[in-house]
């Protein structure tokens, strides 16, 4: 039989749709025993206000991991520092949202629990309490003393990866911020990563040009001949089936991606329009390089939705399954 995992949930922005998602994935079963590291009393407040039947359940870290049952969630209680309300930030609650993610860190290192599942966060007031924070992925790298993890964007069905080489930066930004440097290691990264925790022996990467038509030989910029290029000779010769520059108009063509199993592009709205057109409620993101498994909603915190009947937990169903597939296979499963 395989083995039951124990997946950690953090909702996120008190203020927004995660504790919504978490109370409403708590309405049905699941193979996993899901733990919420969040305030309780945050989140029977939100299901009351959702009309949703919820039974807390405490978690017991020293037993097996048992599966989740409709209508009960497993807490890990943290205390805000003031009663929550949906669709209203607030500053003071910004040091809770930050000890949740410090506490399913360290479970997941201690090996107390399998995978951590991130809800939303508001980066704007995270920064206004004054916490340096770009987002989710360079904060766990931080926590697990990390090199640069890589952001992957993934269908829960695998049919679309897409791989960003730069982040959250300005666009004006993004040429000075491509180098050999950081290339090789988002390549090594992704041919790692996704043979570790995807069981693919030799990932097939589709790497995007920075300008339109790939630079077009030089004529509309040198970055592909200078860098990216010779970033992917140097990735092959050490064993990585990488493939480009190749123009972005035309990468994600059905015939393109049938020779791909994720496309690696030079910056966020490059690629990630694409993945979150072909399924938004069901695209997950996926952190690569960190001791942990790591996956996230692919959305924000949508405050106008919080506490409302039309929040979709499509995404968050996917985190958890990508997931549970990331441990399997880091598990030999």
């Amino acid at each position: 039989m395989a083995r039951l995992s124990r997946v950690l949930l953090t909702p996120g922005e008190p203020a927004g749709v995660g504790p919504d998602l978490a109370v409403r994935i708590a309405q049905r079963s699941h193979a996993a025993e899901i733990v919420a590291v969040a305030d309780p009393e945050l989140l029977r407040q939100r299901a009351d206000q959702l009309g949703l039947a919820l039974q807390i359940k405490p978690v017991d870290y020293t037993a097996a991991p048992s599966p989740q049952r409709a209508g009960e969630l497993t807490v890990d209680p943290l205390d805000l520092a003031r009663p929550a309300e949906a669709g209203r930030l607030d500053p003071d609650n910004v040091p809770y949202v930050l000890a949740t993610l410090d506490r399913a860190v360290a479970l997941c290192r201690d090996g107390a629990a399998d995978a951590l599942v991130t809800g939303p966060v508001h980066k704007a007031v995270i920064n206004q309490a004054g916490f340096a924070f770009t987002g989710h992925t360079g904060y766990l790298a931080a926590r697990c003393h990390s090199a640069a993890p890589v952001m992957m964007l993934t269908t829960d069905d695998g049919s679309l990866r897409v791989a960003l080489a730069t982040v959250h930066i300005p666009l004006s930004a993004v040429p000075g911020a491509i180098n050999g440097a950081d290339l090789a290691h988002t390549l090594d990264t992704l041919h790692a990563g996704l043979g570790q925790r995807f069981g693919m022996a030799r990932p097939r990467i589709r790497v995007a040009g920075l300008n339109p038509h790939a630079g077009e030989n030089g004529y509309l910029g040198r970055e592909e001949i200078d860098i990216i290029a010779p970033a992917i000779e140097a990735a092959r010769s050490r064993g990585i089936d990488a493939v480009g520059p190749l123009p972005a108009d035309t990468l994600f063509t059905r015939d393109q991606l049938a020779q791909a199993d994720v496309v690696l592009t030079m910056y966020h709205d490059q690629g990630l329009p694409v993945i979150k057109h072909l399924g938004f409620s069901r695209t997950v993101n996926v952190s690569l390089g960190l001791p942990i498994v790591r996956t996230s909603v692919d959305h924000g915190t949508a405050l106008e939705l919080a506490g409302t009947d039309r929040v979709d937990t499509g995404s968050l169903e996917a985190a958890l399954k990508i997931a549970a597939h990331m441990v399997a296979s880091d598990h030999g499963a």
